[in-house]
């Protein structure tokens, strides 16, 4: 026994400073306000400018229940996902994956949250990248109309160079100020999105009518704009991730603080998606774009500075999504393959995976459209259902009581969101796929 222990110890210490190296855990000094910013910049992508078109799919009753309702389930999942991070006396669940192998065991856990945490980060990274590569176009086109026409690719390839650098900050706190600034650049974008509708007014023409002539043709689009709302609700695959950056000690556990930053967060959703996706479709009904800011159009030097905040988003939004995935893959590496934890290992994965994500991004510019399609089998779990199911194993509410049917309920609601929204998306990539280039 005397024998073992030394080595005993000797393993806990190669462990922490592993766990001091890992960017999930390696800062736990974060400020409540720090839950706030990181979420708002984890929900508020700019898929938030696309919300009246999804209104003008889905009609006014419909849609303005789903927008609500949405935001009400969500705002219970991310609850439970911070009331369960830390329900184990003196263990935190400080990644995703560790809660579901708490919940389902320890190989079941993994290959039921893994697959679609993994699906979802990465999806996203890829979206950002095709998305700030045509904010950045979109930009040059407003400031430069007579300039010669540059490709998407090399837009693509110009936001991508930013990430070669960012990509070697440390963990999640040393990302926070880029954090604030993409949670302050969304507020804005989203803001100017209304703001300017309402100061152009509704036209004459407008129209509130189905976007579709076909009854098959309106419930495709249904289902379409179902997965585009549930989807702008993305951030609970970086909650608890988020959540092991702050301090915790029994008499002060970390959920406090995140919960307070958790609420600000949710309402700064709310303020960025409810006017925009209402106002957006009140003044321009059933011919809305898909992105408002192209309904606009003028004046140009509002629609090119909106289009530079997105542009400067994405770049937060993407390193929020990023972080997990280094975690993941630098665990993976020291872990499992048993690299050393060094510099130089974290620069060639980090480096590595951003030029992995350019390059889908600049083959396949139309990714969005596939993100409907694959994004529904992993993204509406994670998000929507996921929580509910692990709440019912671990907590095991009484049977028929409030919480059993709540959680019943909301895993009905998202099981559906995950089989409809695929059937939206694909038939959406199927009837554009004639416009689709690769390395536009």
């Amino acid at each position: 026994m005397a024998v073992d222990q030394p080595r005993n110890e000797e393993k806990t210490a190669e462990q922490k400073a592993i766990d001091d190296w890992l960017p999930i855990t390696s800062s736990r000094n974060a400020k409540w306000w720090y839950s706030t910013f990181h979420n708002v910049t984890a929900m508020v992508g700019a898929g938030v400018l696309s919300l009246p078109y999804a209104m003008s799919e889905l009609g006014w009753g419909p849609g303005v229940t789903v927008m609500i309702l949405s935001w009400l389930i969500t705002f219970y999942t991310i609850w439970q996902m911070v009331e369960m991070h830390e329900m184990v006396p003196g263990k935190r669940f400080d990644r995703y994956h560790e809660l579901g192998q708490y919940a389902f065991g320890e190989k079941l856990g993994l290959w039921i949250v893994v697959p679609q945490q993994i699906i979802v980060d990465v999806s996203t990274c890829i979206i950002y990248m095709v998305t700030g590569g045509k904010s950045l176009k979109k930009f040059h086109e407003s400031v430069c109309p007579s300039c010669k026409e540059i490709k998407l690719t090399y837009f693509i390839m110009i936001f991508a160079s930013v990430h070669f650098v960012l990509s070697h900050l440390p963990n999640f706190n040393s990302i926070s100020i880029i954090s604030l600034s993409a949670a302050v650049m969304s507020l804005t974008y989203s803001t100017i999105a209304w703001t300017a509708s309402l100061a152009k007014g509704v036209p004459a023409n407008v129209s509130y009518a189905p976007r579709a002539s076909t009854t098959t043709g309106n419930v495709f689009n249904f289902f379409n704009a179902l997965g585009d709302v549930a989807f702008a609700y993305a951030g609970h695959n970086v909650v608890l991730e988020i959540q092991a950056t702050i301090p915790s000690t029994p008499e002060k556990p970390s959920k406090g603080p995140m919960w307070k930053g958790v609420i600000f967060a949710y309402v700064i959703v709310a303020i960025c998606y409810l006017p925009v996706a209402f106002v957006g479709y009140y003044i321009f009904g059933n011919s809305v774009d898909d992105n408002i800011l192209l309904s606009l159009e003028k004046p140009n030097w509002l629609i090119a500075m909106a289009n530079m905040f997105v542009v400067v988003h994405v770049i937060g939004s993407y390193q929020v999504y990023a972080m997990p995935v280094f975690d993941m893959l630098e665990t993976l590496l020291v872990k499992k393959f048993k690299f050393k934890p060094t510099t130089k290992l974290r620069f060639t994965t980090r480096t590595l995976y951003v030029g992995l994500t350019m390059f889908i991004g600049m083959t396949i510019p139309f990714f969005g459209g596939l993100l409907g399609f694959f994004g529904g089998f992993a993204l509406a779990p994670t998000t929507y259902y996921l929580p509910c199911i692990i709440w019912l194993i671990v907590r095991k509410p009484k049977r028929f009581s409030l919480s059993w049917w709540i959680n019943w309920t909301f895993i009905f609601v998202g099981v559906a969101l995950m089989i409809v929204a695929p059937i939206g998306g694909m038939r959406n990539i199927i009837m554009s796929a004639s416009n689709y280039k690769f390395y536009q």
